[in-house]
């Protein structure tokens, strides 16, 4: 019987890169995103196209009573969940300096990264641990929380991005600390620069900065870079590697003379 994957923003950027590979490995999908299911189509049928079973469970994953939903959904939908990926996140609507960042701003993207990424990642967990104490010997499922290298890598003009993303590393490792008695397993991604809708804006930035050689590997990051890593964790192929950062970055943060 096929395992199950719910990917948090999984219609498009980097958590379809994730959706796309997991198909390949084999998975079922609950794809959430914010979109109506219609918009969301035709990554859906590309998925589906790929063998596996696909439903969409729509909702923001920073509001409560949608967070609910998306865990209802994929109870009602497959009944069992295997592998949770956390990868829905907003950017700031403005970039802005970190001396005039608005609480408004602050409010909107730590509530729909670091809070909806907790308490979603919490929701997830609890289910986890109930299949997993039900069926000690035979289930197996796993976390991965999707971060960024704004984790540690400081953008003063968007300081509530990297607040919001260096605390979704800590909700990483407490999860992986808090599920080690059950072997479940938790790891983090921390992509770097990926080319997305998120970061189409800052294109010739980027584009400029990796040339230069901003990262060892000079080329953008691409979902299908983070997707075959998500797989890999979602197999199982490092199951002795819990609370483990796995960088998709190009060796962006490697120190250098």
């Amino acid at each position: 019987m096929k395992r199950v994957a719910l990917i948090t923003g999984g219609s498009r950027g980097i958590g379809y890169g994730c959706a796309e590979h997991l198909a390949r490995a084999g998975f079922d999908l609950a794809i959430n995103g914010v979109r109506e299911e219609k918009a969301a189509a035709p990554a859906l049928d590309s998925l589906r196209k790929l063998g596996a079973k696909v439903v969409y469970c729509r909702g923001d994953v920073g509001a409560a009573r949608d967070r609910a939903a998306i865990i209802k959904c994929v109870r009602e939908k497959f009944g069992k969940l295997h592998v949770y990926v956390g990868n829905a996140g907003v950017a700031p609507k403005v970039r802005a300096d970190v001396l005039d960042t608005t609480e408004e701003s602050w409010d909107h993207v730590v509530g729909a990264n670091l809070k909806g990424g907790f308490f979603l990642a919490q929701a997830a967990a609890k289910w986890l641990v109930e299949q997993k104490q039900a069926d000690p010997k035979n289930f197996s499922g796993s976390m991965i929380i999707v971060s960024s290298i704004s984790a540690t890598v400081v953008s003063t003009n968007r300081g509530e991005y990297c607040v919001s993303k260096a605390g979704l590393a800590m909700v990483a490792a407490l999860f992986a600390a808090r599920l080690g008695e059950y072997d479940l397993p938790v790891y983090e991604i921390r992509p770097g620069v990926i080319k997305t809708d998120m970061t189409s804006g800052a294109a010739a930035k980027y584009d400029k900065l990796l040339s230069a050689g901003l990262a060892l590997t000079r080329r953008w990051g691409t979902p299908d870079d983070v997707g075959r890593a998500a797989a890999a964790l979602a197999r199982g192929d490092f199951p002795y590697s819990t609370g483990s950062v796995i960088m998709v970055d190009g060796g962006l943060i490697m120190p250098r003379l």
